[in-house]
């Protein structure tokens, strides 16, 4: 009798997750994702300002110790009825007609862990001139332009004002990601770089541009305003209440100020759902915010009509799913509980018992938050009757939280290594 078939759709915090941890020896496993590593998004600013090695940010999908089959593609569309989903090769501008020709899977189990894709809100000139920050390609891009920036302007042909432009990084999101990626590049700001590049150094300066009325919304006032006053009191600019109406190669058109000249602009605002799930026809999604496919407690999907129940193959979880009637945040914490929970029902579940759902329905446990504000500082948000908190314990829960992301205990040594080496000698950002 040959083995369930389960087909994985992404490889981020969930697709890798299961793709790691289900069992091979009960099941065949296909994971299915346009990209052959996962990032460990939580690490890809420290790498991108040269913390550590930007291999250590990622982990391939393809492994001596992890026993399925991974394909390089998009799924393009899914027939839920006759267990088939549609693919696509993902390889970018391949002429050779190989990767031209598409194909289709069947599956006796599917899990949808497509992720989200960044929400430019259809902002002219974004998807062209901004940069994202969703994999180590992304990071290595970020370091790459910073130092292009910093060479232009130390020719000695660039005028002042020509050095204040290029040394001008906007960033649009004040949210936790938004906000660590400005506390990583203002260490570097004032710590590496002023001894690397003396004469252009202090020309660089730091935005952080959203439409909420503060940034850090999901923390506690008393926390979010500490944030904000230590920011500024750093000399970066937070421009809330800020709406951007159009982007251009080397400015930003902001509502009421009008052009802002800009030498590297960061745009991580939140997520947008990909066109698979929007695509979708026979599941239910939610109708308010981000589009996610709802599913049941048990992380099985609805049926795309109220009342005809759930298809008992499919699953969802990550950015991409939410629990009807329990929405959770789009965090890499969420998704790995909610991956773990489905590792433990495949794992633990005869074949002929996987029709059912599992005992117990699925229970976030709900951990604080916690985000780096720069200069050794940081923030925890407050849990049930315990106050948030401030300062170097902070920013120590959060360096040691980012460390434990990371599944293999060698590029955790090598994480923990790096940093010693960083306290000691200063970060070899020069030579990376």
């Amino acid at each position: 009798m040959s083995k369930p078939h389960i087909i994985i759709i992404g490889s981020g915090w969930a697709g890798f997750y299961l793709a790691d941890y289900l069992s091979p020896t009960l099941y065949s496993i296909t994971i299915i994702s346009p990209r052959r590593t996962s990032a460990y998004t939580p690490l890809l600013a420290s790498a991108a300002c040269g913390l550590f090695n930007f291999y250590l940010a990622e982990e391939p999908i393809r492994s001596k110790s992890r026993k399925c089959r991974f394909l390089k593609a998009t799924v393009t569309s899914i027939s839920i009825p006759s267990k088939t989903v549609h693919c696509a090769p993902a390889f970018d501008n391949d002429i050779d007609p190989i990767t031209n020709q598409n194909f289709d899977l069947q599956y006796d189990y599917l899990i949808l862990a497509p992720g989200c894709i960044p929400n430019t809100f259809d902002t002219p000139g974004v998807l062209e001139n901004a940069l994202f920050m969703k994999n180590v390609s992304d990071a290595m891009t970020t370091r790459k332009l910073l130092f292009d920036l910093l060479e232009k302007a130390s020719l000695p042909t660039c005028p002042p004002d020509r050095k204040k432009e290029l040394l001008h990084i906007a960033i649009v999101g004040g949210g936790p990601t938004g906000v660590e990626i400005t506390a990583e590049l203002d260490d570097l700001a004032h710590r590496e770089l002023r001894d690397l590049y003396p004469d252009v150094a202090p020309y660089l300066h730091i935005s952080i541009y959203d439409v909420a009325p503060h940034i850090l919304g999901n923390y506690e006032r008393k926390l979010h305003e500490y944030a904000n006053e230590k920011l500024v009191r750093r000399h970066v600019a937070v421009e809330t209440n800020t709406r951007i109406e159009k982007v251009d190669r080397d400015a930003l058109f902001v509502k009421g100020k009008g052009r802002v000249p800009y030498g590297m602009l960061m745009w991580v605002t939140g997520n947008k759902a990909t066109a698979l799930v929007t695509g979708m026809q026979d599941v239910r999604k939610s109708e308010k915010g981000l589009v996610r496919v709802l599913t049941d407690n048990h992380l099985r999907v609805f049926k795309s009509n109220t009342g005809d129940g759930v298809w008992d193959h499919v699953f969802a979880l990550g950015d991409a799913a939410d629990i009807e009637g329990n929405s959770l945040p789009t965090t890499a914490e969420v998704a790995v509980q909610k991956a773990r929970y489905l590792v433990n029902f495949f794992n633990s579940r005869s074949v002929m018992a996987l029709e059912g759902p599992a005992e117990m329905p699925f229970m976030y446990a709900e951990k604080q938050l916690v985000s780096y504000i720069g200069s050794r500082d940081g923030i925890i948000a407050g849990r049930g009757d315990r106050e948030g908190w401030t300062g170097r314990s902070a920013w120590l829960a959060w360096r040691s939280g980012s460390v434990m992301w990371t599944r293999s205990w060698r590029n955790r040594i090598v994480i923990l290594l790096t940093w010693m080496l960083n306290w000691v000698f200063g970060k070899e950002i020069a030579k990376m």
